[in-house]
């Protein structure tokens, strides 16, 4: 390949990675999809405890509430009523394991997240993987809290939360979780740990067409320095 393609292949590759990083925060918020389909895999299955059929139907209720109030989540007017909203969620959560304790953290994540308070989404979501960490939940929650860390500058604590994201294997966030890895390994310049990451993106996910492309491209761009 000529040194122009090369270049041209770079430059492309930097074009792309700018557009993830400035939409990245968009993924840290906005679960509504995926409760769904976790709401669906639980009636599917069948719930037989009343007591845990009372807790899904609360957390239903919550997030039904939450997402009637989200367009005024930062309107003065309405400020009363989400925070008794976070409150009655905070004090829910505290009190459910499982799924329904998970939701109720996540609609609390997402809340902080539309606040642009980051420090408390990132709480917020890990306390969700923490509390349901064997559902389809735990991994996108983590992958959310590593995107809130990163809003924070926390490079480390980033990493490490996108990382533990990818530990629990195929979930659809999971090889731009690893290509996050890599970005971030450039960012504090380790460049061996940044082309393992690329690397494991296109070994693990060569079906993910958009984020193996990416990360070919900087695998490229790094060789060339």
């Amino acid at each position: 390949m000529a040194v122009e393609e090369k270049v041209a292949e770079q430059n492309a590759g930097l074009a792309v990675a700018g557009f993830i990083q400035k939409n990245r925060k968009p993924l840290a918020a906005g679960m509504v999809s995926i409760l769904v389909l976790a709401a669906a895999f639980i009636t599917g299955i069948g719930i037989r405890d009343a007591a845990v059929s009372r807790a899904v139907a609360k957390a239903d209720d919550l997030c039904d509430r939450f997402e009637a109030l989200r367009i005024d989540i930062n309107n003065s007017e309405k400020a009363g009523e989400i925070e008794g909203l976070l409150e009655e969620l905070k004090v829910f959560a505290e009190k459910n394991s499982g799924y329904a304790g998970a939701r109720a953290y996540v609609i609390i994540a997402d809340i902080y997240a539309d606040k642009k308070d980051w420090a408390a989404a990132e709480k917020a979501w890990t306390r969700a993987a923490e509390t349901a960490p064997k559902i389809y939940l735990a991994p996108v929650s983590l992958y959310n809290a590593g995107a809130a860390a990163e809003e924070q500058g926390n490079i480390e604590g980033a990493i490490s939360l996108y990382k533990e994201s990818v530990s629990y294997g195929d979930f659809p966030a999971a090889p731009r979780a690893q290509l996050n890895i890599g970005r971030l390994e450039e960012e504090r310049h380790n460049k061996d740990a940044a082309l393992e990451a690329y690397r494991t993106v296109i070994e693990k996910w060569p079906y993910a067409t958009v984020w193996t492309n990416l990360a070919n491209n900087r695998i490229i761009a790094l060789n060339l320095q």
